[in-house]
């Protein structure tokens, strides 16, 4: 059994003075939903043995405002889905759950690439908000056998319904 656990960043500052979108920063409403998306994480038991993340400021940011109750993550490259399910498929089989943290639409397409027809895939076709977490499933014993319509999607949280003022604009 493995499971693939997909973290969009948490939403970043527009307004923020920079050269580069890769420097762009999280804004005070994307650093609060990161911190409650980490409260939920440790809630909920959810653990990890491999995290992979994009070096861009916004989600190194991220992992910094989970990291206040959750721990610390190594990070990567940037990528587009198919280099994502090629790090998913490279993974090592000792390591059963894994962190992917990124961007999208990257971890929408993902989630949708791998995982099978259901109420919460819908949902994901739908909206895949900043700091938006989704866990996928496989009956599966390596990583390399990870592909389309494999997984089941055993759950999609949203900010939003963590309360603590995020709201309903995502």
């Amino acid at each position: 059994m493995k499971t693939l656990t997909l973290l969009r960043h948490a939403k970043s500052g527009w307004d923020a003075p920079v050269a580069r979108d890769f420097d762009r920063p999280l804004n005070a409403r994307g650093r609060k939903a990161a911190r409650a998306m980490g409260r939920e994480m440790r809630r909920l038991g959810l653990g990890f043995d491999l995290v992979l993340a994009s070096p861009a400021v916004r989600v190194t940011e991220t992992l910094t405002e989970l990291a206040q109750g959750y721990g610390a993550a190594v990070e990567t490259g940037l990528a587009p889905v198919d280099l994502l399910l090629a790090m998913v498929r490279a993974a090592d089989d000792g390591d059963a759950r894994l962190l992917l943290v990124g961007h999208n639409p990257g971890m929408e397409q993902l989630a949708l690439l791998l995982s099978g027809a259901g109420p919460l895939r819908d949902e994901v076709a739908a909206k895949y908000p900043t700091a938006a977490l989704a866990e996928i499933a496989f009956d599966i014993d390596h990583w390399r056998d990870a592909g389309p319509g494999k997984g089941r999607l055993e759950r999609f949280i949203r900010p939003r319904e963590l309360g603590e003022g995020l709201g309903p604009n995502d």
